[in-house]
């Protein structure tokens, strides 16, 4: 079930280059960032339930409430995290094996990894697939990425940035001293 989400805020976005996690399929996966009364997420939790009705009838609600107890399902509670911008937030994740296609502000300039966003912590509309898993791996409500369209700047998360000159030591030292014990600076 498509699902279109609007000025949402962008976290740990690998929207350019599919990775993998602990030897698993490399995917493509961003978090998206709302809050919890946004009509963004009525829009998910609305996307949800009917992809559960679709698959289970009459138990969706039953096997909803099973999921939702277990964090089974793509739309999560930002409070279990201690990441930047995700207190008192809800966040959906959502990864495909497919590149995304990734669109500037006017819907038809391509961005890639060169342009600098999106960005985590900018703002952005994502169009996503919610689905489910019913199968030997489990059961669980999942969000397939489709495209992430950049909105506007946003303060950056925090990631750490590049080391400077000034924190290294100066280590050229003379052929002499070739045998010196650098122990002191580990």
């Amino acid at each position: 079930m498509k699902c279109i989400l609007k000025g949402v805020r962008l976290s740990f976005p690998n929207l350019f280059q599919a990775s993998s996690v602990n030897g698993s399929e490399p995917r493509f996966a961003a978090n998206f960032l709302m809050e919890p009364n946004s009509e963004n997420a009525k829009a998910v939790n609305t996307a949800v339930a009917q992809a559960a009705k679709d698959k289970w009838g009459a138990k969706a609600e039953l096997e909803l409430k099973k999921l939702s107890a277990s964090d089974r399902t793509c739309l999560h509670d930002g409070n279990l995290k201690d990441y930047d911008g995700y207190e008192g937030n809800l966040y959906l994740s959502a990864s495909n094996s497919v590149k995304p296609l990734v669109l500037d502000k006017d819907a038809k300039t391509h961005l890639d990894s060169s342009d600098g966003r999106p960005y985590a912590g900018c703002y952005v509309n994502a169009i996503v697939d919610i689905w489910v898993q019913d199968n030997n791996f489990g059961k669980r409500i999942n969000a397939s990425l489709r495209g992430v369209q950049f909105v506007k700047d946003g303060d950056a998360f925090s990631g750490g940035g590049a080391a400077t000159e000034d924190e290294f030591a100066d280590l050229a030292v003379p052929d002499s001293d070739a045998d010196e014990d650098f122990s002191d600076l580990i």
